[in-house]
């Protein structure tokens, strides 16, 4: 089954949406104090309580859903040998670029390259499905 131009986009909006919202969840998480009194269950009610409540995680929480049911929607009529490398690669590259604009050390060269040979092989994906006829 060949993947339409729109069907790609779509699959890049998911990796654009899971992976700009994973550096800021990872942020958000980070400043939650974590709870030592209780059970078990109760600190974990509590955390959950403490993110939920905080906008700086609620966002880029709803982001991310957003990308998943976008995912959902879109593995209906692509194939799968397009939408998972797709979606979980430049979700990566994504992630990266990100976290390097918030600050976040993420190597030195290496992972350049990698995200240039990531986003080469993705084009190679993208151009080789696009178009095809069944």
């Amino acid at each position: 089954m060949a993947a339409t131009l729109g069907q790609a986009c779509a699959l890049v909006l998911v990796a654009v949406l899971w992976g700009g919202s994973n550096p800021l969840l990872k942020r958000a998480t980070g400043a939650v104090e974590p709870v030592r009194a209780g059970s078990r269950l109760e600190r974990l009610l509590r955390e959950t309580k403490a993110l939920f409540s905080s906008s700086q995680y609620l966002v880029p929480f709803c982001l991310n859903q957003c990308g998943s049911l976008i995912y959902y929607l879109t593995l209906a009529s692509t194939d799968l040998s397009l939408a998972v490398p797709i979606t979980n690669s430049l979700a990566l590259v994504v992630t990266l670029v990100v976290g390097k604009f918030l600050g976040e050390d993420i190597g030195g060269k290496c992972p350049a390259l990698g995200m240039v040979l990531t986003v080469s092989g993705i084009m190679l994906c993208i151009a080789s499905s696009v178009g095809k006829t069944e």
